[in-house]
């Protein structure tokens, strides 16, 4: 199992379930944050499927954002999930089915089921934490 320092310097891609354009909303605050520090943020939402939010295309489901991003060799690291807790299980097979390599719960979030179902598949799990703090942390320390 992987530190949150690992998963952050290893990922590349980062997926946001829950991804939004509304400037109010924490998952586009995040997702801006991670974009300006070097990560490729991808919106994952069916509400906003074929818009751009962050410059990027928004897809429906994570296997449709898989799929399209495998055409170019790249894979996602990093699920970060902006749901309800109980809706974090299907989001967690999802992760699995694309092989992300971490599932992340953003502050607030906490699913057990769904985090014994990802580190059983090999996923490492983060729950209960903002990556943009987490970030910012470490950017702090260096």
């Amino acid at each position: 199992m992987r530190t949150i320092e690992q998963i952050l310097r290893s990922a590349k891609t980062v997926a946001i379930v829950g991804a939004s354009d509304k400037p109010e909303r924490a998952s586009n605050e995040v997702g801006e944050y991670l974009q300006s520090q070097g990560y490729r943020v991808i919106p994952i939402n069916p509400a906003y499927a074929g818009k751009e939010i962050y410059g990027e295309k928004a897809y429906a489901s994570l296997q449709e954002a898989a799929d399209a991003l495998a055409q170019s060799g790249v894979r996602i690291d990093v699920v970060d999930v902006f749901r309800k807790p109980e809706d974090v299980p299907p989001i967690a097979q999802d992760a699995i089915d694309v092989r992300a390599g971490a599932l992340w719960m953003q502050l607030g979030i906490e699913n057990r089921a769904a985090a014994d179902l990802a580190r059983a598949a090999g996923l490492d799990v983060v729950m209960n934490h903002c990556m943009l703090i987490e970030h910012s942390r470490l950017a702090q320390q260096a």
